[in-house]
């Protein structure tokens, strides 16, 4: 979806919508913009659980156009159009939302108690993965916690897109705790020493932090 892709790390600010321009109802906020020449008609749709939907009509004949979600159409007219949805959609999101360091509400929210505790913020080192966030101990430089998004079937037979996090915790720990949900072995990394926890609310935010807490203390050694 290329909202999905446009929205994936920035929150909604409600007021700046109506301020932009959207309608609330009971359900969401909406709205519309014409394009083309006034030939073409976007309506944007934004949920309370900030879920950005947009959907394209002829107004010649009031139906829904649906070409510039298909990869492969790539013809000058189709072009335009595509572009100027996602002109829309960039424009709503430069004026209505706030920059997220990750995709997942519990990602943010792990990210904003690390800061509060450790005063420490996620690095993004890699070009190729620009999800990818490291945690260091600053006197040594070692990680003690790395947040990632992955698809899901990485870990287990479920496809979809999640974040999770990669802490360093004893070996004892890591054994009794793969026997739960929202636990695995460790995604890219030393699996005797390290584990995954899926960022999904599956595991409480204060276990987490326990976790992190343990991880910091054992990546303090030099």
């Amino acid at each position: 979806m290329i909202e999905d892709e446009i929205f994936k790390r920035n929150k909604i600010n409600f007021d700046k919508l109506l301020e932009y321009g959207f309608k609330k109802d009971k359900k969401s906020y909406k709205y519309s913009k014409k394009i083309i020449n006034d030939t073409f008609r976007v309506d944007i749709t934004i949920d309370y659980h900030q879920k950005v939907k947009g959907k394209i009509y002829e107004l010649a004949f009031e139906e829904e156009y649906t070409n510039h979600r298909i990869k492969n159409q790539n013809g000058e007219f189709v072009n335009k159009i595509r572009i100027e949805f996602q002109n829309i959609l960039n424009d709503i999101k430069k004026k209505c939302t706030t920059t997220e360091y990750f995709i997942s509400e519990q990602a943010n929210t792990i990210t904003k108690l690390i800061k509060k505790k450790y005063n420490h913020i996620p690095e993004f080192i890699w070009e190729r993965f620009p999800g990818y966030g490291i945690f260091r101990n600053p006197n040594n430089k070692k990680w003690y916690a790395l947040i990632v998004n992955i698809n899901k079937s990485k870990l287990d037979n479920e496809a979809r897109e999640v974040e999770i996090i990669n802490l360093k915790l004893k070996e004892s720990k890591i054994q009794e705790l793969l026997k739960r949900k929202g636990f695995y072995q460790a995604y890219h990394m030393d699996k005797k020493n390290w584990i995954s926890i899926i960022l999904d609310n599956t595991v409480k935010d204060d276990e987490i932090m326990k976790y992190i807490e343990e991880s910091h203390k054992l990546t303090e050694k030099k």
